[in-house]
């Protein structure tokens, strides 16, 4: 190769390489450089937690005793063993004073201004005559349910004593409401609890929900012809209790992820939570599940509106009354699902 030949080759390549230093560093002008400071982040997205579904829900309701006058009374080693042994919300709070409207919220939500113990006749409440309660919903849903109460002589039996006032129409709050009541298919529902549950049992015929309310012997509320003692009552109860409870988790409906849950309708003091009617006294409530934490606890606190939202939202039922405020927690950290 000559002078001149060698002289433009090396011009050439010398071109070039100045072009590739120009287009290494330029900045381009469709996409403007970040600043040094800036740092890109991927999104983040919360996981919703997981609801508890039971195969079947098993509701006891005892009356009228605070949390004090239960946990580590020796006169309830029964209670007192399922309370060690299961899920307990240490600091759970019934609504109001006296039994009734505490029955109204755990079925429908609401305790529509109602301060007595009224029956169908004396209440005159519109508002609670035309509620959506639990039992309708499960109607709609196509679930089954009975409400076994000891001591009613019959099935949709309307009057407000019956069997010696062991029965008290204001411990069955289904009866209340004219959507179950006029009705007699669901009203067929609401059946004594008397040889009817332990058949049921025994068949293999229990409904999806069974609630379950002992007469005022069984149930630790006590009738003052009787002339039973305070702690007495309390005896009596936790017997009823170890009576009946081994034989619900001895089925295959509660082995099968159900939750039994034990309950108080209120306490005797006025203590209570969560913004609303926050007065019935605190309570023991008991979670009972395979799903269940064994002997969990929290001080988190919830009332009667939480465990009616509890069981709302574990079979996909609309949210009635205040078990849809903001305010009330649903029961969820004390089941094993989505943990």
């Amino acid at each position: 190769m000559n002078q001149r030949s060698s002289r433009r080759s090396y011009g050439r390549l010398l071109a070039s390489m100045v072009t590739l230093l120009l287009f290494l560093t330029q900045t381009p002008t469709s996409a403007p450089a970040a600043a040094p400071d800036t740092i890109y982040l991927p999104m983040i997205v919360s996981p919703v937690a997981a609801k508890p579904v039971f195969s079947h829900i098993f509701v006891i309701v005892m009356e009228n005793k605070e949390d004090t006058a239960i946990i580590g009374n020796p006169n309830a080693p029964y209670l007192n063993s399922l309370a060690a042994q299961y899920a307990r919300p240490t600091n759970y709070y019934s609504i109001t004073h006296p039994s009734f409207p505490n029955y109204l919220a755990l079925t429908s939500g609401h305790t529509f201004g109602i301060q007595s113990d009224c029956t169908i006749t004396t209440c005159n409440n519109a508002g609670l005559a035309n509620a959506d309660n639990l039992a309708s919903q499960l109607e709609g849903a196509g679930r089954s349910w009975k409400a076994y109460m000891e001591s009613m002589p019959t099935a949709c039996f309307s009057d407000a004593f019956a069997d010696g006032i062991k029965y008290a129409q204001k411990h069955n709050p289904f009866i209340y409401y004219d959507s179950i009541r006029n009705n007699p298919g669901p009203c067929s529902k609401i059946v004594p609890f008397d040889g009817t549950f332990e058949s049921d049992l025994q068949a293999g015929t229990l409904p999806s929900f069974v609630w379950i309310t002992p007469n005022q012997v069984s149930d630790m509320h006590g009738i003052g012809a009787l002339g039973e003692t305070f702690q007495g009552l309390i005896t009596g109860g936790d017997t009823w209790l170890q009576l009946w409870v081994p034989r619900i988790l001895a089925s295959p409906e509660w082995k099968n992820n159900g939750l039994l849950i034990i309950t108080f309708d209120e306490g005797s003091s006025t203590l209570g939570c969560c913004g609303v009617d926050p007065a019935g006294g605190r309570i023991v409530t008991l979670l009972i599940s395979p799903l269940a934490k064994r002997g969990f606890t929290s001080a988190t606190p919830y009332n009667h509106y939480s465990l009616l939202r509890t069981i709302e939202q574990s079979w996909g039922l609309p949210l009635l009354g205040h078990a849809a405020d903001p305010s009330t927690p649903s029961m969820d950290e004390f089941f094993t699902v989505g943990q």
